[in-house]
């Protein structure tokens, strides 16, 4: 809660800052890449930077705060919160990187909003920040812990021991520890983090949902390659698909994320859409190897049936469940799949139980139009949850 003081004053400039943050956020990069070009290298998503995406999410999240500080005083937004933590703690972010964070932050505020950054405003936000900051080290020190490793995390070099071309832009890798133990127990729907070494030295880290059965000793992830369209090519994802083989080695880090499958028996909707499909699998094999009974509407939504990775495995899990059922949605259709629908995923055609609870994972676009029909018919907004790969650029507004 933001003390009696600073309240009127977070109050007062929350439009001015708002309207400067992206300005800001992008100053903050700057400077914080000329101080620390090896976090740029090593840690920070280099195409996400080139896009701005990384800058708008930012952005996006330290106005979402401010905001509820003010208008929700005594709440916090433990979504957004728990979402921003868990994808520190799988890049292993330390608690001291914050005083790093704040310095150049602040720079940057000063930097874009000069002389109406007085000792009351920057007192004020000061405060902002370290409310939000001191919350989210406190939730990375509880999931550094529960994963059982140090601050900062810990990294794994995982084997590969298998490699399968699920479609012409999607490979699966599967991975144990060297030693041939199990590679560790993970909750369905979670992701780690893979750090590719780089042609020109640089070690990017992007994350992958865990895709396989829970129960596997192994554990598999689901690359699919990034191609030069609106924004540059994949380099992490490319470089797994040109040389990561059986045999090598990969920097992997404990399974982190909260779109995770809660215990119950109440009715799923799994809404996937592309390499979406990902999170939606182990939750689907958890529940046939536990035996479910409940009801689980399962769609998926491709460009084409050839496009659509673990199409078969996908259809075997559901047909396994007694009360499942599955639907598809082709933009191109085709015979391998003359049950499909054509065009986009339309959830008024489903039957859905007004107690479900959804799982959305796909593009924006399309979490967007589903999220947006659920609520529509009435599902209450706790009830729909989703995994955002990439910048998670609905921070700002949820």
């Amino acid at each position: 809660m933001l003390s009696e003081q600073s309240v009127p004053v977070v109050r007062a400039t929350l439009p001015v800052v708002g309207a400067a943050i992206g300005e800001i956020t992008e100053g903050f990069y700057a400077r914080l890449f000329e101080d620390r070009p090896e976090l740029l290298r090593d840690l920070f998503n280099r195409g996400n930077q080139a896009t701005g995406e990384q800058q708008k999410a930012l952005a996006g999240s330290i106005a979402a705060f401010a905001g509820m500080l003010i208008e929700h005083p005594g709440s916090r937004p433990d979504t957004m919160l728990s979402r921003i933590a868990h994808k520190h703690a799988s890049l292993g972010i330390a608690s001291g990187q914050y005083k790093l964070v704040h310095q150049h932050l602040f720079a940057a505020i000063g930097d874009v909003l000069g002389d109406a950054v007085t000792p009351e405003v920057a007192a004020a936000w000061d405060e902002v920040y370290w409310l939000m900051a001191n919350a989210l080290i406190a939730l990375e020190a509880r999931l550094y812990q529960e994963a059982g490793t140090v601050e900062g995390g810990a990294w794994r070099q995982l084997d590969i021991v298998e490699r399968h071309e699920e479609t012409r832009d999607a490979v699966s890798l599967l991975l144990r520890p060297t030693d041939g133990t199990p590679a560790g127990a993970f909750r369905p729907g979670q992701y780690v983090s893979v750090r590719g070494e780089l042609p020109d030295g640089a070690r990017q880290i992007r994350q992958y949902s865990l895709s396989g059965a829970p129960e596997d000793p192994r554990w598999r992830i689901t690359v699919k390659r990034v191609r030069a369209g609106a924004g540059p090519e994949g380099e992490v994802s490319s470089w797994l698909h040109e040389h990561a083989r059986p045999g090598d080695a990969l920097g992997v880090s404990a399974p982190f994320g909260d779109l995770v499958l809660p215990d119950g028996d109440g009715p799923l909707l799994l809404a996937s859409a592309g390499i979406g499909i990902t999170p939606m699998l182990p939750m689907l094999h958890h529940l046939a190897a536990t035996g479910t009974t409940r009801r689980v509407i399962v769609m998926h939504a491709d460009r084409t049936p050839a496009d659509h990775a673990h199409r078969d495995e996908q259809r075997r899990l559901v047909e396994s469940l007694p009360n499942a059922r599955l639907h598809l949605w082709y933009e191109e259709p085709g015979a391998a799949v003359p049950e499909a629908s054509p065009g986009q995923a339309d959830v008024s055609t489903l039957d859905l139980p007004d107690e479900a609870t959804a799982y959305l994972c796909g593009p924006l676009p399309f979490m967007r139009a589903v999220r947006g029909d659920l609520l529509r018919r009435g599902l209450p907004a706790h009830a729909v949850h989703y995994e955002v790969f990439g910048p998670d650029l609905w921070l700002g507004g949820e």
